[in-house]
């Protein structure tokens, strides 16, 4: 007798005779009156959908996200197959008539025994049906529940409701991105029978690739599976004992249908030539309606395994896991899963007096991260939803924007708390995330699904976030890439800002709700859950008061100590390069710059569709176009103009293309000032050892803050990235006021590098004026000033003016038995004052897509090669294999880069190099 079971294991699509996924089904999506009916498809979302039956067009094109907002408000949208089930969001389902379950939290995962509705069908009915009710009206509805309180929480765009939902926080708007509020089944599902009978026609019984696949050889199936590898004794609130054996535990939630008291796991690492031998598990019952969870540990002596290191410290070694579950009645039942041997601290407790005595740290806590028992710098940025809707991303498009990040020697990302909890493969997530982290060496810093707003505390809500939590903590664990859980993003500086209205504008019970939330009921859940890596409050905090029991520091500050971690955005642009205003801190979560779209549908800076694609400032609500866009646009123009020529041609098209690529040049300035400045802090007081820019990837083409285009084009930025996280890099500090100039190396290495650096000073038509060369020696982790100079007289060649020279900076050193080089350029003026000559660039294609660039003229700051539309790469110098694109391009110094192209996010497979373009700052102002 065969028995069905519903699993809603969000998966990719498969044909095995035991799994069907639902993605083979024929689908329908009709709104709620039934005035609109079309196919559909799973995974999908209503908009796609639509889309796809041309009822719309692409909710990205225009001015979409404005008039398809009637998807958003429609009160219900209603998924229908012939036969299988799934639940997600805001939906009810009937199958075979029979109401099923009513759920509301996006980031579950759900599964439902049906055997009994399919057994007796209502009226002969054997469909399907899920109902997505309206994200939105749904949150106007719960919020209005008796036991719901009033939240403080910023309403980007559709008002008062994401707060009180379990849905992605930025799918109601950001100051980055559109408010589609998407529903649907976004990720795939299957509906699996268990069979008390042996497959006899199930695969060979190797290895499956993923225990899902195990249910296609009979009666067991496997709902959730971890892996956690940590050392003896270990505890995320103490370093571990590097020496320690490494423990082992694989823990599954399953539902079989054969009983059997004495069952047992084996671990395998076939590499290792390591097995754990039978692990007795807890008794295994017969049962399909629910999951029975069972636990195995073992032991691999220390010595034994390769240990995992990001990819700019080591190798990040993968080992292959095979897991051996042996139940009474049917065959060993094996799966793979592939992880790492590392260890993760998180260090947060206070310096020691001998640290601030001697090494000179200023006094305060620590905040930086240690992998395998050594300090490390991390340096990265911020990760947001890849698409508005989720169901379309790919893992092609994934990859390659996280080969993007290894490309350009970042090494740690942080998924930011207001998007999605990240998947970590594609039969489960329908695209991959943290296995290709795990793959190339990329450190996570995860947060949990809550952003910039208050939450609820009533039971309702926290028995719901609860199983939330637990499930993707226990997901996770797996990634040797993982390295922290923070409950959120900037809840904890929001809370605090408005803390001296508490108590008269503003009741205590906010502070006393974030901390029952953020400080006790989320950091319980997440230590219970795992044993490997640190819980955080959220991202921007200021620390821990005690780490056991966990109380967090808030407002008990001591001046002139340095505490938690830090975050800074500043539009002041006239201050962008001014030192002082940037955060003296340990760790710099979030800083950031905003630029303009790169491909509008109309070529004019304050256009319509440019204007509406600013969300910064927020609209604060449903007002369109965004009344305070040009606030944002105002912030941009004032940048260029400070620090650039002002784009002003007789061609609009090109003024406009200046525009974009002006704003740009500014972001990259200016974020390449504030990640100098700490990374050399990392030698002095504040000890400074992370930076993390805001924000890495963009959910739309539009406006924002962004490295990397929605399309996956690189920005001006990105090769920004790529310089100023080089692990040696040489930096000029200037501060005008004084008239002082310090040229800094500073180094992320775990031992002393030694090199010699060259200061060459030149005029903008390519004359050298002098040079000098200068030895330095840099400690690990540390910073060295090689040059330091007070006064215009002092710092400029004789005889020159500010206007007219600039200065090259390289450096040649010996780092890890390697080479390593790295140029910076130092301007003593803005350049908007600089008197620039003629460039006259000359570009000549070579084989594999090859360009060579010759500045004929003068010198061009910031030259820039345009790869042509429906193409995806980046550009790499030719002979270091290292991106280069926004460079200062010199007379007798010939450039020649390569275009390394994505073939899979390409339409366009062979570009025609004469649609290749080049732009300088001279193009500004010159045709």
């Amino acid at each position: 007798m065969l028995l069905p079971l519903l699993s809603l294991a969000f998966g990719a699509g498969l044909s095995a005779a035991k799994i069907l996924s639902l993605s083979q089904l024929n689908w329908t999506v009709q709104n709620q009156e039934g005035l609109i009916k079309v196919p559909a498809q799973v995974p999908s979302q209503v908009h796609l959908d639509l889309k796809d039956a041309d009822v719309i067009t692409e909710p990205l094109l225009g001015i979409n996200d404005f008039t398809e907002r009637w998807i958003v408000t429609d009160p219900a949208w209603i998924y229908t197959a012939d036969l299988a089930p799934i639940l997600n969001e805001y939906a009810q389902g009937t199958v075979a008539g029979h109401p099923l379950a009513w759920v509301n939290n996006q980031f579950q995962e759900y599964v439902y025994d049906i055997s009994e509705y399919l057994a007796s069908p209502l009226h002969n009915d054997t469909t399907l049906s899920v109902s997505f009710e309206s994200a939105y009206l749904y949150g106007l509805n719960v919020s209005s529940r008796p036991d719901v309180e009033s939240q403080i929480a910023i309403d980007f765009e559709w008002p008062g409701v994401r707060e009180f939902i379990r849905k992605i926080s930025s799918d109601f708007g950001w100051d980055w991105g559109p408010a589609f509020a998407p529903s649907g089944i976004f990720k795939p599902a299957y509906l699996i029978t268990l069979s008390e009978e042996v497959n006899s026609t199930a695969p060979d019984s190797s290895p499956a690739a993923h225990p899902l696949l195990l249910s296609n050889a009979g009666g067991l199936f496997i709902e959730e599976s971890s892996l956690e590898i940590s050392k003896v004794g270990q505890t995320p609130i103490a370093r571990p004992d590097e020496s320690a054996d490494w423990v082992v535990n694989v823990t599954l939630a399953l539902r079989s249908m054969h009983a059997d008291p004495n069952p047992t796991l084996t671990v395998s690492v076939p590499e290792l030539n390591v097995t754990s031998g039978p692990l007795s598990l807890a008794p295994i019952p017969a049962t399909s309606n629910a999951s029975i969870f069972v636990s195995a540990t073992f032991t691999i002596p220390s010595d034994v395994p390769q240990r995992w290191y990001p990819h700019n410290l080591g190798t990040p070694k993968l080992y292959n896991f095979t897991v051996t579950l042996s139940t009474a009645g049917l065959p060993p039942a094996s799966y793979t899963n592939r992880s790492g041997f590392r260890t993760v601290f998180l260090a947060q407790t206070p310096y020691s007096r001998e640290d601030v005595e001697q090494r000179g740290i200023t006094p305060g806590d620590q905040w930086h991260f240690e992998v395998n028992g050594k300090i490390i710098y991390s340096m990265g940025s911020n990760v947001i939803p890849f698409d508005p809707f989720y169901a379309r991303i790919s893992t092609d498009k994934v990859r390659w924007i996280l080969e993007s990040v290894v490309q350009s020697g970042q090494n740690m990302l942080r998924v930011w708390g207001g998007g999605i909890y990240q998947p970590s493969d594609e039969l489960t997530g329908g695209y991959d995330f943290y296995s290709i982290c795990d793959e190339l060496g990329i450190l996570v810093w995860s947060e949990l699904g809550f952003s910039d707003a208050s939450y609820p505390v009533n039971d309702f809500f926290l028995e719901s976030i609860e199983r939330e939590v637990r499930q993707n903590v226990r997901r996770v664990k797996k990634h040797p890439s993982n390295v922290q859980w923070a409950g959120g993003n900037e809840i904890e500086p929001a809370l605090l800002l408005v803390n001296n209205t508490i108590g008269t504008l503003l009741p205590a019970r906010y502070i006393d709700d974030f901390l029952l939330l953020f400080q006790d009921f989320l950091h319980d859940i997440v230590m219970q859950e795992q044993t490997t890596v640190a819980y955080t409050d959220c991202s921007t905090t200021n620390g821990v008061l005690s780490l056991d029991p966990y109380l967090l520091r808030l407002n008990n500050l001591t001046e002139g100590y340095i505490y938690g971690n830090a975050e800074l955005y500043n539009y002041d642009t006239s201050q962008a390069f001014n030192y002082s205003t940037y955060p003296k801190a340990r760790f710099v979560n979030e800083f950031g710059w905003e630029e303009v779209l790169q491909s509008p549908d109309d070529f004019s800076f304050n256009s319509t569709v440019v204007m509406s694609r600013d969300h910064h400032p927020p609209a604060l609500g449903l007002l369109w176009p965004n009344p305070l866009a040009p606030v944002g646009q105002g912030e941009m123009t004032v940048a260029v103009e400070q620090w650039l020529p002002t784009p002003s041609t007789s061609d609009t098209n090109q003024t406009f293309a200046q525009w974009c690529y002006s704003t740009q040049v500014f972001q990259s300035m200016y974020m390449m000032s504030e990640i100098a400045y700490y990374r050399r802090g990392s030698g002095r007081g504040e000890n400074n050892l992370g930076a993390l820019v805001w924000q890495l990837n963009d959910i739309w083409q539009g406006v924002s803050w962004s490295a990397i285009e929605y399309s996956g084009r690189w920005k001006v930025m990105q090769y920004g990235l790529s310089n100023i996280y080089s692990p040696v890099m040489i930096y000029p500090f200037w501060t005008p006021k004084t008239e002082t100039l310090e040229v800094a190396v500073t180094s992320d290495r775990w031992d002393t590098v030694t090199g010699t650096a060259q200061l060459t000073w030149y005029d903008w038509s390519g004359r050298a004026l002098n040079t000098s060369s200068l030895a330095f020696s840099v400690p690990s982790l540390n910073s060295t000033t090689v040059f330091e100079a007070q006064g215009l007289d002092a710092v400029l060649p004789v005889g020159s003016k500010a206007e007219d020279v600039w200065m090259h900076l390289n450096l040649t050193a010996t780092a890890d038995g390697q080479t390593v080089t790295h140029e910076q350029y130092f301007v003593p003026v803005s350049l908007a004052n600089a008197n620039l000559v003629d460039p006259q660039i000359k570009m000549t294609p070579g084989p594999d897509m090859t360009f060579t660039l010759s500045a004929q003229g003068g010198v061009a700051p910031f030259t820039w090669l345009d790869h042509p539309s429906g193409t995806v790469g980046y550009f790499a110098d030719s002979t270091s294999g290292k991106p280069l694109n926004g460079f200062y391009l010199v007379p007798g110094m010939d450039r020649t880069v390569q275009f390394i192209q994505s073939s899979s996010l390409s339409p366009v497979a062979n570009p025609s190099p004469a649609n290749f373009v080049i732009r300088s700052l001279w193009n500004n102002s010159h045709i």
